[in-house]
C-alpha cells in the first residue's frame, strides 16, 4: 500500500517517520522543499512537558506525550533530558501552588534546591516545582534530522502531488486543512529568540503569572528562545509590540541579565487546533486527517502517528479518532 502524506511539519514528517518504521511505503507532498518559516512547528518551543502540559491539557496530555522523550531521542538523537523548573514571582505564589495541584510528576524545591539546579537563578526564587522527567530539543533542528533521514531511506519528497494515485492520502495540512475541516480553528503564537552571555540556564523554565505565563528554553551558546503567546486568531505575521514588550518584561522579571540581551529573531504563527483543543484522527473515504495538535506539535505528534499506523494496520479506533471512518 502506497501512502502519500501531505504536509511536511512536524505531524507530517513523524507520521512519515512512524510509519516508514513499521515497513510502509510513503511519499511527502508539501509546497515548500524544506522544512521552515512557513510552518508553525518552525515557531515552536520544542519542549517535551507532558507532566507541566497536563495543567490545561489533562491527563490524556499526559499519558500519551510521556513516548514522546523516547521517540524524539530514537529518531533524532537530539533529547536534553533536564526535566522543567517551574517558578513564580513572591506575589504569584498562588499560581505555584495551583499549578502544583493540577499537575503530577514533580518535587517541590527551596531556594537552595533551585540554585542547585539554575545557579544563575540563586537567591531570586524562595520555591519551585521541578520536573525531573521532562526534556526539551531544537524544533528545527528536530526536522532537518527527521527529514535527511527520511530522504536517507529512499522516501521521496515532492513540491507537488505526483500523477500516480495513492492508495491514501493522509491529511497532515495543519491550518490549511481548514478546506475540508470546518472546525479547525487557529490559535496564534508569538515568539523571541534572545542571546544573552550573562546567563546561563540548563533547561526550559516556566514562569507562571495570572495574564502573561513565561517559558524560556535554552538553545546553548547564550541563546534563548521566549514564548509564548495564545490569541485566538489565525493572523500570522509579525509579532506585535504588546506580546514583545510582555515576554521582554517577564525575561527580566526572571533575571536583569535579560535586559542586555540582544534580540536575535521574532516570530508568529497559528497552531492548527479543534474545539477541545487535542488532536484528532478523521477517516473519510480515501483520506485520513490528522491535525490539531495545538500547543503541543512535538509533544503529541508521535501519539497521533502511532495511533494513526495502529490504525490503518488493525482499523482499531484510537483515542484520538474523533468520529467513526466513513
Amino acid at each position: 500500500m502506497t501512502l502519500r502524506i501531505l504536509g511536511a511539519g512536524v505531524m507530517g514528517l513523524a507520521l512519515a517517520t512512524e510509519l516508514t518504521a513499521r515497513g510502509h511505503a510513503v511519499e511527502l507532498v508539501d509546497p515548500a522543499p524544506a522544512p521552515g518559516p512557513h510552518a508553525c512547528s518552525w515557531w515552536a518551543g520544542g519542549m517535551l512537558a507532558p507532566f507541566c502540559e497536563a495543567e490545561t491539557g489533562g491527563e490524556i496530555v499526559a499519558r500519551h506525550g510521556q513516548p514522546a522523550l523516547d521517540w524524539w531521542d530514537q529518531h533524532t538523537g537530539l533529547t536534553h533530558r533536564a526535566g522543567t523548573l517551574v517558578l513564580t514571582l513572591a506575589r504569584d505564589s498562588g499560581e505555584r501552588l495551583r499549578f502544583a495541584r493540577r499537575t503530577t510528576g514533580h518535587r517541590t524545591l527551596d531556594a537552595d534546591g533551585i540554585a542547585a539546579l539554575e545557579p544563575d537563578l540563586a537567591g531570586r526564587f524562595a520555591s519551585g516545582l521541578f520536573y525531573e522527567a521532562e526534556a526539551h530539543l531544537s524544533p528545527r533542528a528536530a526536522l532537518a534530522e527527521l527529514r535527511a533521514r527520511l530522504l536517507a531511506q529512499g522516501v521521496a519528497f515532492h513540491t507537488a502531488p505526483p500523477a500516480t494515485q495513492p492508495d491514501l492520502v493522509i491529511d497532515a495540512r495543519g491550518l490549511a486543512a481548514r478546506d475540508q475541516l470546518a472546525d479547525l480553528r487557529g490559535v496564534r503564537g508569538e515568539m523571541l529568540v534572545l542571546r544573552c552571555p550573562g546567563i546561563t540556564l540548563s533547561r526550559p523554565v516556566r514562569l507562571l503569572h495570572p495574564r502573561i505565563p513565561l517559558y524560556i528554553v535554552p538553545r546553548g551558546d547564550g541563546v534563548f528562545m521566549l514564548g509564548a503567546t495564545m490569541i485566538e486568531s489565525d493572523r500570522r505575521g509579525a509579532v506585535t509590540v504588546r506580546s514583545v514588550l510582555e515576554l521582554l518584561s517577564a525575561a527580566y522579571a526572571l533575571h536583569p541579565a535579560f535586559g542586555e540581551a540582544e534580540v536575535l529573531e521574532t516570530g508568529a504563527d497559528a497552531r492548527p487546533a479543534f474545539p477541545g483543543n487535542l488532536p484528532a484522527l478523521r477517516r473519510r473515504g480515501g483520506t485520513l486527517y490528522a491535525n490539531g495538535l495545538y500547543r503541543h506539535g512535538f509533544l503529541l505528534s508521535p501519539a497521533v502517528a502511532a495511533m494513526a499506523a495502529d490504525h490503518l494496520e488493525t482499523g482499531t479506533i484510537p483515542d484520538f479518532m474523533d468520529e467513526a471512518p466513513t
